[in-house]
């Protein structure tokens, strides 16, 4: 049994029911829940998986920053903490810190959803730990390119194009909603086949794997440190980005 924190209309969920975990949702904002008054027992979650609020951690943000993200990433490592489950996950957009967590292994990985059967280009951020050392190996789709552009929470087509990009089903809706809320719901979502690929990578995570250097996730063997040329490029282009900040 796993717990998602800050659910949203569940995306991510859909993706780990869908591979056979049963999921207990947390309290959520857009439901008039509050983290903050949110607590778990000890031991009884396997798994906490969730999106803490990315306003603040968006290239697309144009006000100052509200706190509010760090706030949310506080809250996600002190559930964690108290339940002590044996893994968690968490997604968000590439500017979102690194969430360490006493006790736990971690990692982090750059996803596009276009690597995982969609048609739009979506970078998310996953990071991952565990207490018992181990790692999340990701499977991507090779030659899959990005068509569409990425979905947004402030999005102006359609709902059936939103919610297709984001691999939800043909009619969804959810009818108490404006649209604008919908749209946000959608657009903050994780695309159902990365939720997929993140729950079997759980499923199958491992000990004593070598990880590719680029934050990948592909396994590498030998003296290898990047699964191919694209990964070189990948993390010297990150380098580059770090050195330019100080």
């Amino acid at each position: 049994m796993i717990l998602s924190l800050f659910p949203g209309i569940g995306l991510l969920d859909r993706g780990f029911e869908d591979t056979g975990f049963c999921v207990v949702r947390g309290p959520d904002l857009i439901f008039g829940g509050d983290i903050r008054r949110f607590n778990v027992p000890t031991g009884k979650f396997d798994g906490i998986i969730g999106g803490p609020p990315c306003q603040d951690f968006s290239k697309a943000r144009r006000s100052e920053k509200t706190g509010n993200g760090t706030g949310m990433l506080d809250e996600f490592k002190r559930v964690v903490i108290e339940a002590q489950p044996i893994w968690w996950l968490a997604e968000n957009v590439p500017g979102v810190p690194d969430i360490k967590i006493a006790g736990y292994s971690w990692q982090r990985l750059d996803l596009q959803a276009c690597e995982f059967g969609s048609k739009q280009r979506r970078l998310r951020h996953v990071q991952f730990g565990s207490n018992d050392g181990t790692l999340l190996t990701i499977d991507r789709m090779a030659g899959i390119k990005a068509t569409q552009p990425t979905v947004l929470a402030n999005d102006s087509r359609s709902i059936s194009e939103i919610a297709d990009l984001q691999g939800l089903p043909a009619g969804f809706n959810i009818p108490s909603f404006t649209r604008g809320a919908l749209t946000r719901a959608i657009g903050n979502g994780v695309p159902y086949g990365m939720a997929i690929a993140l729950a079997t990578a759980v499923i199958s995570r491992q000990t004593g794997v070598t990880l590719c250097a680029c934050s990948c996730g592909r396994r590498v063997t030998g003296k290898q440190q990047y699964s191919d040329g694209a990964c070189r490029k990948r993390a010297f282009d990150r380098r580059v980005t770090d050195l330019a900040l100080f």
